[in-house]
């Protein structure tokens, strides 16, 4: 699909206003290029699909999710999808954001590393 799809962007922008609370939480620690100077965009629109934090840079997908994701043959057809497109997914719970963001930041931190040396 080429040029804009205005339904998804209007998806993409209400998505940004109603962040769940571990996405608010992680967009927090790696906004303003927090993380080694990387810049992270949230709620961004890939190829049909909008994906909660993406580093366009090192082609890096951040998503944070919720039980209803758990064994998702929707979420792997996706995941595909955008490996295809040479990006790298990571997904992390919303528990382990809300609890332990340190090791989310952690694991997070050395994906970024190992991108930027590839």
């Amino acid at each position: 699909m080429r040029g804009r799809n205005e339904k998804t962007i209007r998806i993409a922008r209400r998505l940004r206003v109603n962040q769940t609370d571990a996405e608010t939480v992680l967009w927090n620690c790696i906004r303003n290029r927090q993380i080694d100077g990387h810049k992270f965009a949230r709620q961004v629109p890939i190829t049909g699909y909008i994906c909660d934090f993406v580093c366009r840079e090192l082609k890096l997908i951040v998503e944070v999710d919720g039980g209803q994701h758990g064994e998702s043959t929707a979420d792997a057809l996706r995941d595909r999808c955008l490996v295809e497109q040479d990006y790298k997914v990571l997904r992390f719970w919303n528990n382990d954001v809300l609890g332990n963001i340190e090791g989310v930041l952690t694991v997070l931190q050395a994906e970024l590393s190992d991108r930027a040396r590839s």
